[in-house]
Order: structure tokens, then sequence, then C-alpha cells
């Protein structure tokens, strides 16, 4: 069998042919992250609070935006995603946030280098953190609070935020939002003697 030879017309088509498949290809990814948010400063007795790893809903264990389209199904944004696994940024925004609001008191989480043993401990069961049917960002929490190595003190907070529009960037936004009423609240909760 004689060898193929490609002509021009050939090694245009090539050309051509690669160049579709190239701008068929996806596009990176726009990425997206929590802000931390300033609050109300409340001054307490020095001591540290140990932040422990966030656990977190599996349906929000993603890298994609979760969002709530109907109450039986959710949708994860196409080719918007988390700059960091979720958890570990509510954690990092989390722990700031407190930082921010008690001064007086060391914020670190589990996964910092930080290696002390805290005389407060804050767990964090985050249920749900995504829109609702209506587009509010519903944010559903249980926190623990261990202080001093007695029985915890559990509360459940249930916060809502109505973003400025349906862009991804004002849901994030909301969520920024929800994430600090909630640093405020348990602040509240820290500060308790």
């Amino acid at each position: 069998m004689p060898p193929i030879r490609m002509t021009t017309v050939g090694r245009t088509l090539a050309v051509v042919l690669l160049l579709v498949v190239g701008a068929c290809a996806s596009p990176d990814p726009v990425l997206f992250t929590l802000a931390a948010m300033p609050g109300e400063v409340l001054h307490t007795r020095p001591g540290a609070v140990e932040l422990r790893r966030i656990s977190l809903a599996r349906y929000l264990d993603r890298s994609g935006i979760v969002r709530n389209t109907t109450p039986y199904r959710i949708t994860v944004t196409d080719g918007q995603r988390w700059a960091e696994p979720l958890s570990r940024m509510l954690e990092r925004v989390l722990a700031e946030n407190l930082a921010s609001r008690l001064p007086d008191r060391i914020v670190y989480t589990d996964s910092s280098g930080i290696t002390q043993r805290s005389p407060i401990v804050l767990d964090i069961d985050v249920q749900r953190f995504d829109p609702d049917p209506s587009g509010d960002v519903v944010l559903a929490v249980q926190a623990s609070v261990a202080p001093d190595g007695r029985n915890a003190a559990t509360s459940g907070f249930r916060i809502l935020r109505h973003p400025a529009s349906a862009s991804t960037e004002d849901l994030v936004a909301a969520m920024s939002a929800a994430l600090s009423e909630l640093s405020d609240r348990l602040a509240l909760l820290l500060s308790r003697p």
C-alpha cells in the first residue's frame, strides 16, 4: 500500500479540525470564595478557642456551587466553583470572623499549625448552606461549645439572607453575610463566662 501524502487541503482541514476541537474545550472555571466581614467587637477574658473541623452536609461537599431549584432537586453551577473545599473555606472565614469579634481570644482551627490544648472547643455542623426555591440563602447550623472540658452546650441557628440578584457573585456575597451573622451569634456564646 502506498504511503498517504497530505496535501495542502488536507493540512488545512487538519488545522481547522484542531481549532474546532480546541474551541469546544471548556474554559477555565470561575472561582469564588467566601469573604470575612467585620462585626461587633466583644471584650472577654483572654484565652483560646479551637474551631474544630466543620462537618458539612454531603450534598454541599463538592467543588461546584450548589443551588436549590425545587424542594426535591438541586443543581450545581457549571463552570463556577469554590476556590477551595467548602468545609476548609468555612473554617478559615469563620475563624477570621470570630478573631475580629473576640480580640482578647486566640481563635485557631483544627487544621492550623497550632497544637495547644484550648480551654474552649467549638464544633460546627452545617446542615444547609444554599439558596431555597425562593432564592434566599439558608444557613442551618448546629454549634457545640465545650468550655474548660465541661459538658458542651449546643445551639441551633437558622439564618436567611436574600441575594441582591440571581448572579453567583451576589449569591456568594449573601452567603458571606449569613456566615457573618452566624459569627456574631457564636461570638456572643463564646463571650459568656
